[in-house]
């Protein structure tokens, strides 16, 4: 799905009213959602997100400096919530990127004129389809095949589906050693049963 859109903010992504939700699911319907429903509530034919075929697309491919403004996780929950499994751009903001590689949404970084060329593809070819292959570290669509690079860790974590929690839950038997070896004279750090 092409979007031609340079600094996309996350106020863009998912609107501030919509933050007050506790699930980290169900933001799909709000993303992007002024530019995709007008006042009446009604979506917006000429906005990428509800044109066929792009609808139901996986990949966004959009330009440079994405997520910038508030740090705010939903604006990757909210892509994950609408199927997107990959946003490609030139550049993300920090905190975007950092947010998107912790709950699973893999940002691939390509130069300008290589994401140009996938937004070109999509518009000329609606419905092309776009692979983004983790492993070999290659995105490829139509004629088009490019190469991108991620920390090695951070490949691994999305490729097993590690977070935070599974990543400190392989650590179990280290911390429990360490809790076990503690002196007597430090605070216990286990909860107390709550009293009847």
């Amino acid at each position: 799905m092409p979007l031609d859109r340079s600094d996309v903010d996350t106020d863009q992504i998912i609107p501030k009213q919509f933050l007050k939700r506790i699930e980290r699911t169900g933001y799909g319907p709000f993303l992007f959602f002024d530019s995709r429903y007008d006042d009446s509530g009604a979506e917006r034919p000429d906005f990428v997100l509800n044109m066929e075929p792009y609808r139901g697309g996986t990949v966004l491919v959009v330009g440079r400096n994405f997520g910038c403004g508030s740090s705010r996780e939903h604006a990757v929950w909210a892509l994950q919530d609408e199927g997107f499994r990959a946003v490609i751009a030139p550049s993300f903001a920090d905190i975007f990127h950092g947010n998107a590689l912790s709950c699973g949404l893999l940002p691939v970084t390509l130069a300008e004129h290589q994401v140009a060329a996938l937004i070109d593809l999509a518009g000329e070819q609606p419905g092309v389809e776009c692979t983004v292959d983790l492993e070999a570290g290659c995105v490829s669509a139509g004629d088009l095949r490019f190469q991108f690079t991620i920390e090695a860790t951070q490949r691994r974590r999305l490729l097993e589906g590690l977070d935070e929690i599974t990543l400190t839950l392989r650590g179990l038997d280290a911390i429990s050693g360490f809790e076990a070896s503690r002196p007597r004279w430090m605070p216990d750090l286990t909860r107390a049963e709550a009293a009847p």
